[in-house]
């Protein structure tokens, strides 16, 4: 996990580093002293909720996330930034990020990843592997862009996050949007992260929390789902972009991670 979300062009920079989405609320409890282990609970509980989201084909939610961006001087500035999200697995994604002027749109359709700014009236286009899960680590990996929310969304979203952690418990209840929540705490080597799940016949995470132990002032983001939408109306065209007239196509940029496939 991170909480860095670098963009492609320099010039996008800003509006890219404003991230991804999940809800807001305070906990009503007490965080219990830190455990030397997982919690069983506290697994049974994140097991439950990821495979909640997993079992879903389709789905859209929408929310708000925050970032900090820890100055040379040390001083600590949050951005935030609203989210839209529809979700078709296997390969069809589509993101919508800010509004106004700074709008950001993703589109990925199974063959290609489209990133546009309607207010520059700009797009780039990547080629794309074949699933979601695939394309998220392509878009972290060689982009620089970490998904909204793609922890949570991934097929195996708990193997993923449970990577490396080797403290989880229960910090208690809480409630977020006001939705009545299980509230979980875990620890890997360099990030705190913590989530709240809804109670009841429906565990869909509805916040999220991640603490970056490793770098100055610890910054955090935030992220946090308004509304599920588990019954979406979608078809393939709603994934594919469609360039506006007059729009400008800028030439994709790639890190260079060293392997074969730079």
């Amino acid at each position: 996990m991170t909480t860095t979300i670098d963009t492609l062009p320099a010039a996008r920079r800003c509006t890219w580093r404003r991230a991804a989405a999940v809800v807001l609320a305070a906990s009503a409890a007490t965080a219990p002293q830190a455990q030397s282990a997982v919690d069983p609970e506290a697994d049974r509980l994140l097991q439950a909720s990821l495979a909640e989201v997993g079992r879903l084909q389709a789905f859209g939610f929408s929310g708000r996330s925050s970032l900090d961006v820890v100055l040379k001087s040390g001083q600590k500035i949050q951005l935030g930034s609203t989210l839209e999200a529809v979700v078709r697995r296997p390969d069809r994604l589509r993101v919508q990020r800010g509004s106004g002027p700074e709008v950001v749109r993703m589109y990925y359709d199974g063959r290609t990843l489209t990133m546009s700014s309607p207010a520059r009236n700009e797009y780039v286009v990547f080629p794309a592997p074949g699933t979601i899960e695939q394309t998220m680590d392509f878009a972290r990996d060689r982009l620089g862009i970490v998904a909204p929310a793609g922890d949570l969304i991934g097929a195996d979203a708990y193997r993923t996050m449970m990577d490396g952690v080797t403290e989880g418990f229960v910090v208690g209840t809480g409630w977020v949007e006001g939705v009545r929540c299980d509230h979980l705490a875990f620890r890997a080597p360099h990030v705190d992260w913590q989530i709240w799940i809804e109670q009841g016949a429906r565990p869909l995470p509805r916040k999220m929390v991640i603490t970056t132990r490793d770098q100055p002032n610890a910054p955090q983001f935030e992220l946090v789902v308004t509304e599920w939408n588990l019954q979406p109306r979608t078809d393939a065209r709603d994934f594919e972009f469609v360039a506006p007239k007059g729009a400008q196509r800028i030439e994709p940029v790639l890190r260079d991670t060293g392997g074969p496939g730079k």
